[in-house]
């Protein structure tokens, strides 16, 4: 309640006149006013508190209590890490000639669907297969020379040198072939043509072998293409992985060949898949925390996946099949006991209970219920009133806890229609 005080006045033979207190400043006449404002202050505050106790108690009936019950049941319990990130094609082929020549025909487009071993393009091979028969020619006079020198008896130094050209000539007449083989372009992988730069008349030069690469963070089963510029690049279709990250604290518990359920944005059905490879080697993700790569295979072909979309992965690094447990909200705690309240014949029976582990909203009963068991699970209280007005008082399930209360039992008071 909020008090005030007025200071005693003086007796009315003693008050000076009037014209005095009104001269002079910081007398009575000053005074008077801010009496008038505290008491209007006083009838304010004591207004808005009766408006507020009214709407507190407005409720045009009894209050009532709301509870659910939940039933103990036998389950898999699983531990999971998240992780997130994108879909890949699994395989990735960037492509690019061998060899030197001149581009003498382009035999796909961009889109195209292509499989493994399919001519893409070839350049003028005419100067390699005259290649090709000159290495011929050297290694054919290599060999006859050493017969000729072992049926003459030479020595052993001739025999020697006459053996290490012929080594040398198969050496070449092997690139010589394999240069006329590399005058086409052929396909690596099954997949989808997306990028081509090759047109007839292009003159091509050799930038190194080209291959087979994974997406990033890419496939166990793969190489990489050394080739500096990629003349067409092949995405495998209907074969995905998902490059994604895990936190630094879970990276640990990871391992290759755990199971993972993914999530795909536009996608209704779970995919799934298996962890393929866990990184290393820490990166940091764009709040500047440190994250380790870790990359899925997913399994089979589901319908709908497209290279660049966002997934989610949840990966399964423990499965424990047939636990006891219970909605965790059913349990409470007195001190250092946890029970909860069983439903028997239609009351309520304080039954205690040992936990264990917790897996979400689960936990563990160790002993104390059987399967089958029914709880109450605690709710809330509220008035029965039709007003806005009332208040909703929450009840702190064991474990619980909510903003400036310190445990099971608090209750927490929230204005009708707040939070």
């Amino acid at each position: 309640m909020l008090t005030t005080s007025t200071e005693p006045t003086e007796a009315a033979s003693d008050e000076p006149d009037r014209s005095d207190r009104s001269a002079r400043p910081g007398g009575l006449a000053r005074r008077r006013p801010r009496r008038r404002l505290v008491l209007l202050l006083a009838l304010a505050l004591l207004t808005v508190a009766g408006v507020g106790a009214w709407l507190l108690t407005r409720g045009d009936g009894a209050a009532e209590t709301t509870t659910s019950t939940a039933t103990v049941a036998t389950t898999t319990m699983r531990e999971t890490v998240a992780a997130s990130g994108t879909v890949q094609p699994r395989q990735t082929a960037e492509l690019a000639f061998e060899v030197s020549g001149t581009v003498t025909g382009v035999y796909v487009a961009e889109g195209d669907t292509v499989t493994n071993g399919q001519l893409l393009a070839r350049v003028d091979a005419t100067a390699l297969v005259a290649a090709r028969t000159a290495a011929r020619s050297s290694y054919d006079a290599a060999v006859a020379q050493l017969e000729e020198d072992e049926d003459a008896g030479a020595s052993d130094v001739q025999l020697a040198a006459d053996q290490t050209a012929v080594v040398s000539a198969e050496a070449a007449l092997e690139q010589a072939r394999q240069d006329v083989e590399d005058a086409e372009l052929r396909a690596t992988v099954n997949g989808t043509v997306t990028s081509l730069d090759l047109a007839v008349g292009d003159v091509v030069g050799s930038s190194g072998s080209s291959g087979t690469s994974g997406s990033t963070g890419g496939s166990s089963d793969t190489s990489t293409d050394s080739a500096s510029t990629a003349a067409v690049t092949i995405v495998s279709t209907h074969r995905y992985l998902v490059d994604a990250t895990v936190a630094s604290t879970d990276v640990e518990r990871l391992t290759e060949g755990l199971q993972a359920e993914i999530t795909v944005t536009g996608v209704t059905d779970t995919v799934y898949g298996t962890v393929q490879s866990v990184g290393l080697v820490a990166e940091t993700n764009s709040s500047g925390a440190a994250v380790f790569p870790v990359t899925i295979e997913v399994t089979g072909t589901p319908e709908g996946l497209y290279a660049g979309t966002s997934a989610e992965a949840t990966i399964i690094v423990k499965q424990i099949p047939d636990v006891l447990a219970v909605d965790s909200r059913a349990l409470r705690a007195d001190g250092d006991t946890t029970y909860v309240e069983k439903i028997v014949d239609g009351g309520t029976v304080r039954t205690e209970v040992e936990t264990g582990a917790v897996y979400g909203m689960q936990t563990e009963i160790v002993s104390g219920l059987a399967e089958g068991d029914v709880v109450e699970v605690p709710g809330f209280t509220r008035p029965t009133g039709s007003g806005d007005g009332g208040v909703v008082q929450l009840e702190v399930p064991a474990g619980g806890q909510l903003p400036g209360r310190t445990g099971p039992g608090d209750t927490f008071m929230v204005p009708g229609g707040g939070q």
